[in-house]
């Protein structure tokens, strides 16, 4: 608009400076003929429209004449509004020279807003009156309506709304007692079916492959849960969970099994396979990473390389949820020195006969 003004202002001036040589005679002739055109203009055009420059323009040229005089000009408006529009142009003139004081109460800090936040996310049985209270307790102090105005801002509903358990908040809060299972068939080159049997434990991603075989039995399946509680009692696992599918495999018997061994087995819902999304990630990442770009032979040959790919998961392969680290082996000091930087020796080791590619220094 600024920009607007200051052409506007020059042709005006070019303009004015056209004028003064001319004689009254001359002038007269021309307003009259101009003013002939603007009601040619009228007739034709129902209401003109005005941009602020054109508002601040006519303001500015015509506010010096008087009432009188403005109502016998022939002009596109009402000699009422351009007195009204010079009035706004003042008063953003003197609102630009002058600092506005504010009203109300003074903001909330962001850090306490953050804070409040907080404690509805990590609480979600208190209330804004509970949460208020701790803030007290910190020494924060701030109104019980602000910590109620802040939450419904941000759109999180009362205390008695956020009680209830997901089954999201379910598996983060239990991950560390929390294992899962499945089985998942792959064919062989003769098209032959076979099984697999697998467990991963959802806090550390630890993945146990029990077995494979071509006729998985109820009796098979309880010796394969025999076998997973030797192997938890000898790592030490803290395991309380195992979330299964409805297969009719999983019978009674492998049930009790874990219930006697402190081991509560959870079952998924009805064709809900997200609600064992950890086993079947693991699951599309084997079959992805492994079984897609391997020609299976036989049993053997499967067990041999799905024990590759287990030792390959567990000690080496990054995982985003642990920071990029490995199920059972941390990840190592960073590299600080420029010397090592810019002379790096990665050598890179083959598995399965280059299927799976390691890279480490080289020693």
């Amino acid at each position: 608009m600024l920009l607007r003004l200051a052409y506007l202002a020059a042709t005006n001036t070019f303009a004015l400076l056209r004028l003064l040589p001319m004689r009254d005679r001359d002038k007269d002739i021309e307003i009259l003929a101009l003013r002939h055109q603007l009601l040619v203009l009228q007739r034709q055009v129902g209401k003109p429209t005005f941009t602020d420059t054109d508002r601040a323009v006519l303001a500015g040229l015509l506010h010096h004449l008087p009432m009188n005089k403005l109502r016998h000009l022939l002009l596109l408006v009402h000699p009422d509004t351009l007195l009204r529009w010079h009035r706004n142009l003042l008063k953003r003139r003197h609102a630009a020279t002058c600092v506005p004081k504010r009203r109300g109460r003074p903001p909330t800090v962001r850090s306490i807003r953050a804070l409040v936040l907080r404690l509805a996310r990590e609480n979600s049985s208190w209330g804004y009156r509970r949460i208020h209270g701790e803030l007290a307790a910190l020494g924060i102090k701030v109104a019980a309506s602000t910590v109620w105005e802040i939450l419904r801002e941000h759109g999180i509903p009362p205390a008695p709304e956020r009680q209830s358990t997901t089954w999201a908040d379910f598996l983060r809060s239990q991950a560390e007692a929390l294992l899962a299972c499945d089985l998942f068939e792959t064919r062989t080159l003769t098209a032959a079916r076979l099984y697999v049997f697998a467990v991963i434990e959802h806090s550390t991603r630890r993945v146990r492959i029990l077995g494979a075989t071509a006729h998985p039995t109820a009796e098979w399946i309880v010796q394969l849960g025999r076998n997973l509680l030797m192997d938890l009692e000898d790592a030490g696992s803290s395991a309380r969970f195992l979330i299964r599918d409805r297969d009719s495999k999983f019978t009674t018997a492998f049930d009790a099994l874990l219930a006697d061994a402190g081991v509560k087995v959870v079952t998924t819902g009805i064709q809900m396979p997200r609600m064992n999304s950890l086993m079947e990630r693991w699951i599309q990442t084997c079959r992805r990473e492994l079984l897609d770009r391997t020609l299976i032979w036989n049993q053997n040959h499967l067990m041999d390389a799905l024990r590759e790919f287990e030792s390959f998961y567990n000690w080496h392969r990054p995982h985003r949820t642990l920071k990029q680290a490995a199920p059972l082996r941390p990840l190592p000091e960073p590299i600080s020195a420029p010397a090592q930087i810019a002379h790096l020796e990665v050598r890179r080791r083959d598995r399965l006969g280059g299927t799976l590619h390691e890279y480490q220094h080289a020693a």
